[in-house]
């Protein structure tokens, strides 16, 4: 892409030149510090990217984000109201952790976790 990247014999460019010339471009490039973990929140689960070392290059008002570090996936689990589980409680005379593991069982589906409980 630049010319005399590649360099003769195997020697790199100087990286004060290429970032002069990356500079002169319009290039704007800088490493976030002290990173500590990055999540990316999908609707079925969390990637997590630890000791994640974050590079920014800004372009013509744009920035891109390159991230480099130890990925795990988690799936997500389903969160329940505290609301909801009262609600099934009081509806069916259950304790909270059965109202809480039908809910979770009807994959928050009030309704579901009621007639489950009630037909028990």
């Amino acid at each position: 892409m630049f010319p005399g990247m590649g360099g003769v014999g195997g020697r790199g460019m100087n990286p004060a030149k290429m970032k002069q010339m990356m500079k002169q471009m319009g290039i704007d490039v800088k490493e976030l510090k002290d990173v500590q973990e990055v999540v990316i929140k999908t609707a079925d689960s969390n990637i997590i990217i630890e000791n994640a070392n974050v590079t920014i290059m800004k372009v013509q008002g744009s920035e891109t984000y390159q991230i480099v570090g130890d990925v795990k996936e988690v799936p997500k689990e389903l969160e329940i109201p505290a609301e909801d589980i009262k609600l099934v409680m009081e509806q069916t005379g259950v304790s909270e952790d059965e109202a809480r593991n039908a809910l979770k069982n009807s994959n928050g589906d009030l309704a579901e976790a009621i007639v489950a409980l009630s037909s028990a």
